[in-house]
């Protein structure tokens, strides 16, 4: 859960713009857009002052952001990668604008209550609710644990039945959304993996001096792959681009043994979230 910083209400502000843009994105809703023209009007900002060292750093990234099609293409893990990567550039954005104080006496015409932004029809669909939830949770032991790649005990598979099938909703509402995917599969697409448990899963291979570039390229894209979505189910993925930019599995690995032991490592990081 992200708690407010006294001296970063900046950083908070754009946490709640990112979350606001990832809850559109779910619910394909209009106000998508209207975030999306926020966002940019932040990083234009931002790129405004690229000068400093911290927003040089994040340079490319701001790139992509203001001078391709980047946003277009992006889902709900590359919200979470822009919110986490420049929430606390936004302090840099220049204040042009000029204060001026008055003392006029205000008259009461009329007082509106509206419904608070989390009880929208946004998060009343069940998938906008289970995925902010689980965002919002990052620190739960269990969703930290398929974060990291750590196999969950059955107390644990107990707790997140609790999590998306009491808390969040129901059981039916689940099905109905999900179908039959495991719950940790879920929230493992929703999270990710974390990029130094993927690799400690794929050391064997990365410390390999035996492989070669183009090998040790391809280990590295489906690191990426499963950082990004948080498993690998599809294999078909690996039929196309960027898998395929140094030659195909079968050029890439002339010794299909090699091959078939990183198979396996993709598919034990897969049964670790199958629960």
């Amino acid at each position: 859960m992200i708690l407010p910083d006294i001296d970063e209400a900046s950083a908070v502000r754009f946490d709640a713009l990112m979350y606001g843009i990832e809850l559109a994105y779910i619910a394909a809703g209009s106000a998508y857009h209207k975030y999306r023209r926020d966002l940019i009007k932040r990083v234009t900002g931002v790129a405004s002052v690229a000068n400093i060292p911290e927003i040089a750093a994040k340079s490319e990234l701001i790139h992509k952001i203001l001078n391709t099609d980047y946003l277009d293409n992006c889902g709900v893990n590359d919200f979470e990668n822009i919110r986490e990567s420049l929430r606390n550039l936004m302090k840099y954005i220049p204040n042009n604008y000029s204060r001026y104080d008055t003392n006029f006496a205000d008259d009461i015409l009329s007082m509106v209550c509206n419904d608070a932004e989390l009880e929208n029809d946004d998060l009343r669909n069940y998938k906008a609710k289970a995925e902010h939830y689980i965002r919002l949770h990052l620190d739960n032991a269990v969703i930290d644990k398929l974060k990291r790649n750590i196999p969950l005990t059955k107390n644990d598979i107990s707790e997140l039945e609790d999590i998306l099938w009491k808390e969040v909703g129901t059981k039916e509402d689940y099905k109905a959304e999900y179908g039959e995917k495991p719950l940790g599969e879920l929230v493992r697409e929703i999270v990710g993996l974390d990029m130094n448990a993927a690799k400690e899963a794929f050391a064997t291979f990365l410390n390999n001096t035996s492989l070669d570039s183009r090998q040790i390229y391809f280990v590295n894209q489906i690191i990426e792959y499963i950082v990004r979505n948080g498993v690998l189910k599809d294999f078909s993925v690996l039929q196309s681009t960027p898998f395929t930019d140094k030659g195909s599995v079968v050029e890439v690995f002339t010794d299909l043994s090699v091959w078939e032991n990183i198979r396996k490592i993709i598919e034990q990081i897969n049964m670790n979230a199958a629960v």
